[in-house]
């Protein structure tokens, strides 16, 4: 669709406002549809200041989201919502852990049903990160599904009930960086409720898989020279898998680490593991030290009995040249152009299976446009019916099916074919994560 001004509701042509492709029905500018029809409509669209009246409005539902009480922050938001903009309704939703459900944030929890990912309007949004608008009913109101990301890392949906009036280009474009502004808030106040944790869950959470979860940077990062996702299964009882990152200016730091035992054993050897990555990487040390001075508290612990197998890399932002450090057996796949391929490199020892072990680094370069994909054991070792491991043929075409994907949907992906492929409760728990790389604009003039 061309690019096009809305004149409609008297919008003049100057101080262009960033377009975005938003996802509508029945709002003034958009093509006649009928009720309950959706419409993609690219919508480039320029304002004065002076057509502009609602920034006061936008101003005073950013100031009482920001000093919201952590355990009311939804019902505050809804509260100003309804002042500032005529909403008639606010609901915020959570992405459970499996991302199959949203679950609505409920005071007392479980108080309201989940709705599925994958059917639902506010799923559909969710999964293309776009404004999805639906007439709610005849009366003339409009649901707005809004996407509640931060930094890549999805967090939810924020729907608001408007009356057709106020769905304007203008409208959508405040309530969706409203919605972002909401997911910073949520991450705050985290520390201080667990209001949105509860929500984040359609059933209960094992003992370990609390510990796993709560472990995590997060479920995906997004820069200019990448985008993460991971994800792990089974979401309610896992136990010992993990992936770690971190980022500077100048550097990402990722660690994917396949655990080893069950249950709280298994939980508790990860988490030492993963802090002791995290206590050296902060020393500032590369990742060889790093791996050898987690091995050491590993050893220290456990005496060899238990250990963990890491993968650990470090990424320069300016070139995409790789450091990577093999310790154990979690795998690495490439897909390049229309090439996939696992990269294998010398397997070293595992973290804490002997005492002062040593590591050394191996170097590849990420080039932009590649995708990487990392999997632990309980992935491409995961066997079929026919006795087919997962990572003989299926994970390759597993790849392949999702290329068009977003790093931060692949993993989830990847998991459900894997879930087809091996057709029963699953023997290991599994990690996977996936690294988009874009590289720089000077490398990708290379």
């Amino acid at each position: 669709m061309t690019r096009r001004t809305l004149t409609q509701a008297g919008y003049e042509q100057s101080d262009l406002l960033e377009a975005r492709t938003v996802w509508a029905t029945g709002w003034p500018g958009s093509l006649p549809v009928s009720d309950g029809e959706a419409l993609r409509c690219s919508i480039p669209y320029k304002l004065t200041k002076k057509v502009r009246p609602t920034v006061k409005n936008f101003l005073a539902v950013e100031r009482a989201v920001r000093t919201a009480p952590p355990h009311d922050l939804s019902g505050t938001a809804r509260a100003a919502l309804i002042e500032h903009y005529e909403a008639t309704g606010m609901e915020l939703l959570m992405a459970d852990y499996s991302l199959s459900v949203l679950v609505p944030v409920t005071a007392p929890p479980d108080a309201a049903e989940p709705l599925s990912m994958h059917t639902s309007p506010e799923g559909r949004a969710f999964g293309s990160q776009e404004p999805y608008g639906r007439h709610a009913t005849r009366d003339g109101t409009v649901d707005l599904h809004l996407p509640v990301t931060v930094r890549g890392d999805r967090l939810g949906i924020l729907t608001v009930r408007l009356p057709e009036h106020r769905c304007t280009p203008q409208s959508i474009e405040e309530l969706t960086e409203l919605a972002e502004l909401i997911g910073h808030a949520i991450i705050v106040a985290e520390r201080d409720t667990d209001v949105f944790l509860q929500a984040c869950r359609a059933s209960r959470l094992t003992l370990a898989a609390e510990m796993q979860w709560q472990l995590l940077p997060g479920r995906a990062c997004s820069r200019p020279e990448y985008a993460i996702g991971g994800q792990l299964e089974p979401a309610y009882a896992i136990y010992g898998d993990n992936f770690d990152w971190a980022t500077t200016g100048d550097s990402l730091t990722l660690t994917i680490t396949n655990g080893m035992g069950e249950g709280i054993q298994a939980s508790l050897l990860t988490n030492l593991a993963v802090n002791a990555l995290r206590n050296a990487r902060r020393a500032g040390i590369g990742i060889t030290d790093q791996a050898a001075l987690a091995d050491q508290a590993l050893y220290g612990q456990y005496k060899g009995a238990q250990y963990v197998s890491t993968l650990l890399l470090s990424f320069e932002l300016a070139t995409g040249h790789v450091q990577l450090v093999d310790a154990g057996s979690p795998q690495l796949w490439r897909q390049r152009d229309r090439t996939i391929e696992r990269v294998a490199f010398e397997e070293q020892l595992p973290l804490g299976m002997f005492d002062e072990s040593s590591y050394t680094a191996e170097e590849f370069r990420a080039l932009p446009g590649d995708r990487l994909i990392f999997v632990s054991d309980g992935v491409y070792a995961a066997v079929s019916e026919a006795g087919e491991a997962y990572g003989d043929r299926a994970l390759g075409r597993a790849i392949q099916a999702t290329r068009l994907l977003p790093a931060a949907s692949v993993p989830r992906a990847v998991l459900q074919e894997l879930a087809l492929h091996r057709n029963a409760e699953p023997a290991d728990d599994a990690a996977v994560v996936c690294l988009d790389w874009f590289g720089r604009s000077d490398d990708r003039a290379d």
